[in-house]
């Protein structure tokens, strides 16, 4: 059965609008309603993610190989929650630096431990956790 479909208005001052309609244009929307659909979902898929659903963690991190013994702290705290890790890919960007992404499910607050224990560790230049459910009642 098809959920039906309901139309509601929207006020909003001009230049917001404009500036949504080019960012519509940009990521490439066929319309208005469909980027104001996925930002609904997004924000419904966040408030889930707040109540400590089960999630998929996406972490990248960009870090200095030549840091010593980082690449095994990295892969020591990975083989410690090896329940929650899928899957792991490290890339080597260039003669210093590497990127590694770390799939990941389980519970959001495991999850962002996780994330957070390897973020912080010395070496690690840059790393940024993204979260998603698979949104229950999203359509």
């Amino acid at each position: 059965m098809k959920d039906p479909l309901i139309r509601f208005g929207v006020s909003l001052p001009q230049t917001l609008i404009q500036r949504f309609d080019q960012l519509i244009k940009q990521k490439q929307y066929p319309n208005r309603s469909e980027a104001i659909r996925d930002l609904i979902r997004k924000m419904l898929i966040e408030e889930e993610i707040v109540q400590d659903q089960e999630v998929i963690g996406v972490l990248h991190l960009l870090y200095d190989h030549h840091k010593h013994e980082l690449s095994d702290r990295l892969t020591d705290i990975q083989h410690d929650h090896h329940d929650l890790i899928i899957s792991s890919t490290h890339v080597h960007l260039d003669h210093d630096n590497c990127l590694e992404v770390i799939l990941m499910k389980g519970r959001a607050g495991q999850i962002r431990t996780i994330a957070d224990k390897l973020i912080a560790i010395k070496g690690v230049k840059n790393g940024q956790l993204y979260l998603t459910s698979q949104g229950s009642n999203l359509k």
